[in-house]
Order: C-alpha cells, then sequence, then structure tokens
C-alpha cells in the first residue's frame, strides 16, 4: 500500500510547501495589529509546515511520475485529510479551550468551505484567527486541486486526473482550452478578479477594511463564515446585505461560463445555459414564495421587509454559503426546510457551490420525463438532451449512481447520528447541512446555535460528511473498493 502512495505523497508535498505561504496571511494581519503573541504562532504554523513539506519532497523524490487516476484519488483525498490538521494546529493555541476535534472540524469546515462552526465568542477570538478562518474558505472554495493543476505542469506533472477528482459536477470531461492548465489558472483569474470586486463593495457598504476582507473571503469561497456570532446580522446593514447577495448569486454560477464569456466577449455563454437560467429562476421562485409566506404567517408587515429577508436568506442557504441576519428557524416550519432542500442542488456545478448541483437535478428532471413519454409512447426516440447536445448513458449513469449514493450516505450517517443519542432534526439537518456544505442545520445546530454542543465522536461524524461533500462522495468511497488497492 505504501508504494501505491508514494507518487501522491511526491505531489502532496509539493501542495504542502505551496500551502504554507498561507500562514502569512493572519500574520500580515498580527503584525498590522501589534500581535506579538500571535505573530510567533503563525510564524511558527508557515515554517512547520513549509519544512514538512520539504522533508517529505526530499523523502519521495525518487517517486515522481505522472499521476494515474488511482493516484489523482489517492492525492485529493491526501490534501483535504491532511490540510486540515497543519490548518488547525494554529487553533489550539489562540482558540480559548479548544480541542483537536474541534479545531480539526473547524479547519475541515473553512477548506471545504462548508461553514459550520463548533466555536462561540467569534467577537472576541484575535483577528488574525478569523482572518484564517475566512481565507482557508476563499482557498477551498473553488478547489485547492484547480490551483495546483495549474501549477503541476511547470513541475513537469499532467494535471487532468486532478481536475477530473476535484471539480464539482457530472460534466468533468468538457474542456474548454487545449491545456487544462490554462484553463485553471483562467478559472483563478476570474475567481480573484470577482473576489477584488466583492472586497472593494463591501468596504463601500460600511465594512472596516478587515471585516470586508474576511468576508468577502466566505462570501467568494460561499463558506460563510463570519466574524461575529451574529453572522451579517451584526452589521445591521441593507447595503452589506445587498452586496452579499450579488456575489453570492455569482459565484453560484458556473465559473467556467465566465471565463467563456471573457475569452468570447459575449454574454451568451451565460443566457443560452440552460443550468444557469434554471437557477436563476429557482431563485426567483423561491423568493417569492417565502416571501408571501412570512407575509402572509404575519412575521414581517411590510411585504419589501418580508422579500429583502426571503432574498437574502434564500441566496444565502440555496448557494450553501449560510449567512444569516435573523433565526430562520424560527420562521414558519416550510420556510427553514425548504432553504435546506435548496442548498442541496441549486448551486450549478463549476461554482464555489456545494450540493448535488442543479445540473444533475436538471438531467433526472429530463429523464422521468423522458420515462413518463415512453408509457405512452413505448417507441418513441427521446433521448436526453442538454444545451442541444443528445447526452451519451454513460452521463446518465454515473447520476443515477451518485443520486444513489448520496441518497445511502444521508441516510446512513443519520442513522449513525441518532445512534449516538440526537434528536430527528438535528442529525437529519446536521448531515444534510455537512454533507451539501451548507452550513448550518436545524435544532440544536441551526442559525442561532452552533456545533461545539455536539459529542467529540459527533463531530467526527460530521467531519467526515463535509470531506464526502467537497469530494462529491464517489472520490472518497471509491478508496474503500478492493478493485482501488489491486495493481
Amino acid at each position: 500500500m505504501l508504494t501505491l502512495l508514494l507518487p501522491a505523497l511526491a505531489v502532496f508535498s509539493r501542495v504542502l510547501i505551496g500551502f504554507s505561504p498561507a500562514f502569512l496571511v493572519p500574520l500580515a494581519w498580527a503584525w498590522f495589529l501589534d500581535d506579538q503573541q500571535h505573530r510567533l504562532i503563525w510564524e511558527a504554523g508557515f515554517a512547520l509546515s513549509l519544512v514538512c513539506g520539504v522533508l517529505l519532497w526530499w523523502l519521495t523524490r525518487g517517486h515522481r511520475r505522472e499521476l494515474q487516476a488511482r493516484d489523482g484519488f489517492l492525492l485529493v483525498n491526501l490534501v483535504w485529510l491532511l490540510l486540515p490538521a497543519f490548518a488547525a494546529l494554529p487553533l489550539m493555541y489562540t482558540v480559548p479551550d479548544i480541542t483537536w476535534v474541534k479545531a480539526y472540524f473547524e479547519a475541515m469546515s473553512a477548506l471545504t468551505a462548508t461553514g459550520s462552526t463548533a466555536l462561540s465568542g467569534l467577537d472576541h477570538l484575535p483577528v488574525s484567527v478569523n482572518v484564517w478562518r475566512c481565507f482557508l474558505q476563499l482557498i477551498g472554495g473553488l478547489g485547492i486541486m484547480l490551483l495546483v493543476v495549474a501549477v503541476l505542469p511547470m513541475l513537469g506533472l499532467g494535471g487532468y486526473q486532478l481536475y477530473k477528482s476535484e471539480t464539482p459536477g457530472p460534466m468533468k470531461d468538457a474542456k474548454f482550452t487545449p491545456r487544462i492548465s490554462e484553463t485553471a489558472r483562467g478559472l483563478w483569474g476570474v475567481y480573484f478578479g470577482f473576489s477584488v470586486a466583492c472586497l472593494l463593495a463591501y468596504r463601500w457598504a460600511g465594512m472596516s477594511w478587515v471585516d470586508a476582507f474576511m468576508h468577502m473571503c466566505s462570501t467568494m469561497g460561499l463558506g460563510g463564515f463570519s466574524s461575529y456570532d451574529a453572522s451579517l446580522g451584526h452589521f445591521a446593514s441593507k447595503e452589506v446585505e445587498w452586496v452579499a447577495m450579488f456575489f453570492m448569486a455569482l459565484a453560484g454560477i458556473n465559473f467556467l461560463r465566465y471565463f467563456i464569456v471573457i475569452r468570447s466577449r459575449s454574454l451568451r455563454p451565460l443566457t443560452a445555459d440552460r443550468e444557469i437560467r434554471t437557477y436563476v429562476a429557482v431563485l426567483a421562485i423561491s423568493i417569492l414564495l417565502v416571501a408571501v409566506l412570512l407575509t402572509a404567517h404575519g412575521v414581517y408587515a411590510d411585504f419589501w421587509e418580508a422579500l429583502h429577508t426571503s432574498a437574502f436568506h434564500v441566496l444565502s442557504l440555496a448557494t450553501t454559503t449560510g449567512y444569516a441576519s435573523t433565526d430562520y428557524a424560527l420562521w414558519p416550519v416550510f420556510a427553514p426546510v425548504l432553504l435546506l432542500f435548496l442548498g442541496s442542488f441549486v448551486s450549478c456545478a463549476g461554482s464555489t457551490g456545494g450540493g448535488i448541483k442543479m445540473v444533475r437535478m436538471i438531467l433526472l428532471i429530463k429523464q422521468a420525463r423522458r420515462e413518463l413519454v415512453r408509457i405512452v409512447h413505448p417507441r418513441v426516440v427521446n433521448p436526453v438532451t442538454l444545451g442541444g447536445a443528445v447526452l451519451p448513458m454513460s452521463v446518465m449513469t454515473a447520476t443515477f449512481g451518485f443520486m444513489l449514493i448520496y441518497g445511502a450516505s444521508i441516510m446512513g450517517l443519520t442513522m449513525v447520528l441518532l445512534f449516538t443519542g440526537l434528536d430527528l432534526v438535528t442529525a437529519f439537518s446536521a448531515v444534510v447541512a455537512t454533507v451539501n456544505n451548507i452550513g448550518p442545520g436545524l435544532g440544536l445546530v441551526g442559525p442561532a446555535s452552533n456545533f461545539g454542543v455536539l459529542s467529540d465522536f459527533q463531530l467526527w461524524v460530521l467531519t467526515y460528511a463535509m470531506l464526502l461533500g467537497r469530494l462529491e462522495l464517489l472520490s472518497v468511497l471509491v478508496l474503500f473498493t478492493g478493485a482501488f488497492w489491486r495493481r
């Protein structure tokens, strides 16, 4: 088994070396705020990750080769399992009374852009700690592996297997440039451009520079971490919420489409895309539906106030960001359940969101409609199409397999939490929130609470759920098959 791991470890060493400068971001804020004690911790984190990366590179230097499919799956799992461990270490020395389980949970939640937190008293944490939590979501949002794909060719290593393992969604085989590294660099260019715009917009809305930076990170990564226990409700600002809504909506769309728009200098790749049109329609209908519900039940006397609050929370939960400006769990029960449901599928493939992705839902509906037509007209030729192209059976088979495993995973993990004594609402919503990388659940882990109330074992279960969701289930579960380890 070690022989099989060595090529992936050889590349992981370079990933760890590349990850080490991330510690310089909270270090810079600690220097700026003249926080001597925490400066030493961030310096130690940078040094430790760099030294470990160099040491691992030296030990595995003889096992460098072109990545195969198996190496790609091993590498993405190594990255998502080990990087949170390095990211969690500074939290052990900067967050009062934190345990290793909570620190690792927090780091996994950040890097998977889930946004579930086990910490309370965020308002009183050192600024550099909150910067670190949020900055990790910016890194993890689009997928660390996508960044690695852009760098690997310069190291003489192909990146296509990593792209297939990490890119969210079922349409992974579509190539948008002759070299996948060029696509990856283009995506990160778009991502960086939107991030700068988001930072400036938050600053314009009245945030301080440090708050604007932190919330930019968690908005563009669709992670939803905040530096305040009250989330964006702390600011009590319509302008801040409008900025969040705008950029959450943008980040929920396939970044490849933005890349194509820039290359083609036309908006048609956005306006003609079936997934994006459905994404906008579902969001609009849901916002109106929740607003009418809140007004009808007297939660808000003014419809326009209800519409604004509905729009903010629908966009936040549907795009799997997880911000809140009020405790929506107190709304009529239909609304919070709908928000959790939307977070399971609304985000587009290739976005920074979680869930099964809108394109899979479209394919499932098309296949269901196809079967209904076949009942009436058994001999009709009615293939499933997307964007005017007939989809091969392999795509549909992969979609059905994914959905089967998705349902089984949610059911299995929920049963595990129920076995530990959690109530049904908390157990089910916590699993849905973590597998879909949404953030807050309902019950004990609702928007007014956090995951710190759970036991260590329950946190480990949900940490595994976040990993499953970020790597879209199959990339993790394939490691548990005997065929994967046979030569």
